[in-house]
This record gives structure tokens, sequence and C-alpha cells, in this order.
């Protein structure tokens, strides 16, 4: 019953420091990169840039997770600074896709192998210009479909096929803003990285994607 309060004080120092953690830090989702040979850098050596603010990176598709972010418009100008080119760039907080997991806006719809599961990040507060769920095409065989939003985030399933990268584009006009998308997979890594179940950076979820 009281267990608590015989720890060491290291432990509780740990899980003060934890708790910090989790509230202080951010999630990095830069738009289009890496992708068909076009905007193409290296997200270690990017995160290694960036040590000062304990960036730790998530696969190919400009995906961070920073521990030690700081200010966030200081953070996001030294990011800037950092990348070889311009690029569309959208911070969240990892307490938000922490909460995410738990709420699994999928809910208990099975996986089928042909059907990825998605998370769109708005990059500013969008309007959304049709009533959920959507579907691209709206006609016949669907590649992209909307289901749900919320806040800063938009949840859908999309295809494996070669089409689908321009159908998610249509996410953009959807809600106004540009939207960054990845697949459920890379959320999830990026949660266990978030929780300190994953200590290993430059970690390379499969199916990542970048639009």
């Amino acid at each position: 019953m009281w267990q608590w309060a015989t720890q060491p004080d290291s432990d509780h120092r740990q899980a003060r420091s934890e708790g910090l953690f989790l509230i202080m830090a951010l999630v990095v989702f830069i738009r289009g990169v890496n992708v068909g040979g076009h905007r193409t850098f290296r997200p270690s050596v990017l995160a290694r840039g960036l040590s000062e603010y304990g960036v730790v990176n998530v696969g190919a598709a400009g995906t961070f997770v920073v521990r030690k972010p700081g200010s966030r418009a200081k953070f996001r100008a030294a990011l800037l600074r950092k990348l070889p080119f311009k690029a569309e760039v959208v911070l969240c907080d990892g307490r938000d896709l922490i909460r995410l997991e738990m709420e699994n806006p999928f809910g208990a719809e099975p996986v089928r192998p042909d059907i990825v599961r998605f998370v769109s990040l708005l990059s500013g507060a969008g309007g959304l210009r049709a009533t959920l769920p959507v579907t691209f095409p709206h006609d016949g065989e669907w590649f992209v479909r909307v289901i749900a939003s919320k806040d800063q985030f938009v949840f859908g399933v999309y295809r494996r096929h070669m089409r689908t990268i321009g159908y998610l584009g249509q996410i953009d006009k959807l809600f106004g803003v540009p939207a960054t998308t990845r697949n459920w997979n890379t959320i999830l890594a990026v949660v266990r990285i978030l929780k300190g179940q994953e200590k290993v950076a430059n970690q390379s979820p499969r199916n990542a994607i970048s639009s």
C-alpha cells in the first residue's frame, strides 16, 4: 500500500523526469521529403545536428521526437536552418499522440493486408469542407477514405496503390490547409519512443509515408 513512499529518491526523480519529458516532448513531421527522389536528405544527420534538443529520428520520412525542445519557436527556427531546402513542418505535443493511441481512433476495424491506416496532421486551423466519411475518388473504386478528424489530426485508410499518393493530396483541399501524412505504424513507433519503450534512434517503421 505504501510502496511508493519506500522507493529510493532516485526512483522519484526518474519518475518526475519521465513525466516532465512526456509533457515537454515535441514530435516533428516534415512534409513531402525523401519521396520519388525529390527533396532528399538524411534524417539521421539532421538529428545529430540538433542533438542539443535531444532529437530522435524515426524512419526516413522526416519524423522526429524532440526530447528537449525548449521554446517551440526557437526550436522551429533551428530546425528550418538545418534543413537543406524549404519544407512544410508540423509540430505537435508528444502527449497528444500518446492520448491518440489510448483513444484508438480506428476502433476494432479489422486490418486488411491491402489497406493502410493513416493519420494526417494539419499545418494550421483548417475548416472541414464536407461531411465525413469522404472517399477519393468520390465515384468508383476508392483509394483514400477519410473517416474522422479531431483538432489537428485527420484519420483515414488508403489502398496500397500507385495512385494513392495523388489522392492523399486531396486532404489539403478538404480541410483548406496543408497536411502531412504518416501511417499508423509510424505514429505507434513515435509513441513507444515517447513512453521510453524504444531507446534506439533511427527507427524504421514499416510502410512509412510522407506527403
